[in-house]
């Protein structure tokens, strides 16, 4: 992740307040509470890098790309979080976290 994208999602945080939160982190909630995790199917490029693409997301698709399988699941949580327009700071109120090899939920 950028230190642009970081210090903006900070900047947002700080304009909103401590005790706010965004609205998306509701969306969020209550998306994988109806609809249960999310499945991602994994393509290995020939540079070695490696594409997420959503199997299951009723919105429409959501897709990421890590340089190196090891940042894969960093580029998905924070690809689901934009998704639903939560800031990455607010990654540890949002709680999604990988569920087996393919799939990721709300905690």
């Amino acid at each position: 992740m950028s230190i642009y994208k970081q210090a903006k999602d900070r900047m947002i945080r700080f304009m909103i307040g401590k005790n706010a939160a965004p609205a998306g982190l509701v969306d969020l909630n209550h998306y994988f509470r109806v609809y249960g995790p999310i499945r991602f199917r994994h393509e290995t490029q020939e540079d070695g890098s490696v594409i997420a693409m959503s199997e299951n997301f009723r919105y429409g698709s959501i897709m990421t790309r890590a340089d190196v399988p090891s940042e894969l699941d960093e580029m998905v949580m924070d690809a689901i979080l934009s998704a639903f327009e939560v800031p990455s700071s607010y990654a540890k109120e949002a709680g999604v976290h990988r569920v087996g090899n393919t799939e990721y939920a709300f905690a």
